[in-house]
């Protein structure tokens, strides 16, 4: 059952523990949202140029990580790393071409592993990291809890597509 509150778990600080929390609850309702989708769902999409459910799945896991590397690492993707999730990052034909025809575990478990960095890392961490601040290459200013802030943004933004094509999905079965 999913916990409507946001509080500190514990082994985090105060700061911390909320935002673990904040990140850990959007996954419990993304996980909620699609644990009952079947391969043919997970790959569905509404035309040609739209994003499949799989696809929107492993982007979500793909921003998590790049934004570990980022924070945790203080550099960009290395070129293996960035083989690996190019083309979940950039949601485009490649990813339509490459992300589909597996079960709703694969998408789970790359969520799970990627969380679970996430968390190791989090937990060697304090208040004080979030306030830390860097820039773009264009000078633009961002701290550690812009980053972590985008991470959910970006994953809740995307469960909503998600939603969405759920719902087109349901209607053309109907159909």
């Amino acid at each position: 059952m999913i916990d409507y509150r946001i509080r500190n778990n514990g082994g985090f600080t105060e700061k911390m523990g909320d935002l673990v929390c904040m990140l850990e609850h959007t996954r419990a309702v993304t996980l909620e949202e699609i644990k009952e989708l079947k391969q043919e769902d997970l790959d569905y999409r509404v035309d040609e140029l739209s994003n499949s459910i799989g696809g929107l799945l492993v982007h979500i896991a793909s921003i998590e990580f790049v934004h570990g590397i980022i924070s945790f690492q203080g550099r960009d993707l290395n070129d293996v790393e960035l083989s690996k999730w190019r083309s979940a990052l950039e949601l485009g034909e490649q990813a339509r071409k490459t992300i589909k025809k597996q079960p709703i575990e694969y998408y789970i478990d790359q969520l799970s592993e990627v969380r679970k960095s996430t968390l190791s890392q989090l937990q060697k961490l304090n208040d004080n990291w979030l306030a830390e601040e860097n820039e773009w290459g264009n000078g633009v200013p961002y701290n550690n809890y812009y980053l972590w802030f985008h991470v959910m943004e970006d994953e809740i933004s995307h469960r909503g597509q998600i939603r969405t094509i759920k719902r087109q999905l349901m209607n053309r079965k109907q159909k």
